[in-house]
């Protein structure tokens, strides 16, 4: 069984949390398989941090709203400031993502101390 997740790239902005979903994206992807947190998270995190490079990303349309995704992640950036990530987790083959669970925000070394289990 796979775990299916989506990425979106969002400017950090004044008066937009990290905590809820943006309205504004400016790149979206698709990973349809070890979405999880130890697993994408992790990639997510390494390669912001270590340059490691990210294996089997789609691209996808901005308007692209999948059903069968588990997790969506947002990478916050903006010239000058850190990067921040978001983490929803998503009940499967719902539409409407307002009620989804942000199960973690944080910068990328937070999330490597979180998700890391080769960190162990």
């Amino acid at each position: 069984m796979s775990t299916r997740a989506q990425i979106r790239f969002a400017t950090r902005e004044e008066g937009v949390s990290f905590n809820e979903h943006p309205e504004k994206f400016h790149a979206q992807f698709y990973k349809h398989s070890d979405g999880y947190p130890e697993g994408l998270g992790v990639d997510i995190a390494r390669s912001i941090l270590d340059s490691e490079q990210l294996f089997g990303w789609e691209i996808e349309y901005l308007d692209t709203i999948r059903g069968d995704i588990e997790y969506m992640y947002y990478i916050w950036q903006c010239p000058s400031k850190t990067t921040w990530i978001s983490i929803f987790e998503l009940e499967r083959f719902r539409v409407d993502i307002d009620e989804d669970q942000c199960i973690f925000v944080g910068e990328p070394q937070k999330l490597l101390e979180k998700y890391d289990e080769e960190r162990d």
